[in-house]
């Protein structure tokens, strides 16, 4: 699949801009503060229906306009035209797909993977089980319609499941503890396949995994991925997640929270054995971050049997000459790929091969230079 082209209206300092790319790598240069990752921000857009730096909507509307527009032309064996407006006054996105509306944001998670990999990413390796369970979550219900499914029912049972045990810790009664054990049932039921799924992910992503490691590291370091939950015994979740749930609905009650399941579970991350996120050099973790994504890209290619969109921003600015030239030679397979990028002086380092592109920006105006 290639973004063949974009156009962004209103949005932040892009009053009327149309692009088109090229099939390869696309470089977007620019300094700081003149619309360069807004391009990746658009493209996220029509992906997800989301922010990609987690920004309010409202935010990215260009000052004194009441919406902002974002279009795009997808092609894969044929083309699709993604479309997505944001009202201010009503503070809601409508989103379509060639022309018809697409009426829930889930419904078009998939249709255009997309593969991110920007300077929020640290957090994945060093931040809380929250930010690892939503690389995973993410990865896997981009793969697959029935988990994002599952995992939207299952959050939706989260939120019913605390109401219903803040209602019991204020007024305990027969009746509400019925209700209690149906959403245990269904939390038990969802949860559980959450949990396989995420035990075969690990299992067939670690060969994704330690072959982008390789790709930038050579065989020096080994990186693992391990998932941990609660149970030792594949076959026994279920018992095990309705055992645990009963020994602590008395806790549950009196907290009025969920205590117990795929909400609560943690990754683990290793180099070469050891905690990356305890144990782990600042460069480690950079490359160990960049080869989640890789792996990603290459692991929903093949689930999928479509080419994701690559988005990167600003990475070659942190990282040193040797990792910066691995990941330009590693790029070579990807196909399209979005680069910003703000020290153009660093191309001479990177791949440019033929058909290549360069994308200037300034202060919202984009100009070409063909590589």
């Amino acid at each position: 699949m290639v973004l063949k082209e974009l156009e962004l209206t209103s949005f932040r300092l892009h009053t009327k801009t149309v692009l088109k790319f090229s099939d390869k790598l696309n470089y977007i240069v620019g300094g700081n503060g003149q619309g360069k990752t807004t391009i990746l921000e658009a493209i996220y857009y029509l992906c997800t229906t989301k922010n990609l730096n987690q920004a309010l909507d409202k935010e990215v509307v260009t000052f004194n306009k009441d919406d902002f527009e974002v279009k795009g032309l997808f092609k894969e064996k044929v083309e699709n035209k993604v479309q997505l407006l944001f009202s201010k006054e009503t503070n809601k996105k409508n989103t379509s797909l060639n022309e018809k509306t697409v009426s829930k944001a889930s419904d078009l998670i998939g249709k255009f993977p997309v593969v991110t990999l920007i300077q929020l990413d640290h957090a994945i390796t060093m931040g809380s089980p929250a930010e690892r369970r939503k690389f995973v979550d993410s990865v896997i219900s981009q793969s697959s319609d029935t988990y994002l499914k599952t995992l939207i029912d299952y959050n939706r049972i989260l939120k019913q499941r605390s109401q219903l045990l803040s209602e019991i810790r204020e007024s305990y009664s027969k009746s509400l503890m019925m209700q209690l054990d149906s959403w245990t049932e269904l939390l038990v039921k969802n949860g559980a396949y959450l949990i396989k799924q995420r035990i075969d992910f690990c299992y067939e992503f670690k060969e994704y995994l330690k072959s982008s490691y390789e790709k930038i590291m050579g065989d020096k370091e080994t990186p693992g991925i391990e998932y941990l939950f609660f149970s030792s015994n594949n076959e026994q979740i279920e018992k095990k997640f309705f055992d645990l749930l009963n020994e602590e609905r008395d806790n549950e009650i009196r907290r009025a929270a969920n205590l117990i399941g795929p909400h609560r579970d943690d990754f683990l991350f290793t180099v070469n054995g050891m905690e990356l996120r305890k144990y782990g050099s600042q460069g480690q973790h950079k490359t160990f971050q960049i080869a989640l994504r890789f792996g990603e890209f290459f692991f929903i290619k093949d689930k999928k049997g479509i080419t994701p969109v690559f988005l990167m921003d600003d990475v070659f600015g942190e990282l040193d000459t040797y990792r910066a030239q691995k990941i330009s030679e590693y790029l070579r397979e990807i196909g399209q790929a979005f680069i910003t990028m703000t020290d153009f002086g660093r191309l001479e380092k990177l791949y440019t091969g033929n058909g290549n592109l360069i994308i200037k920006v300034d202060n919202g105006i984009v100009s070409y230079e063909q590589l």
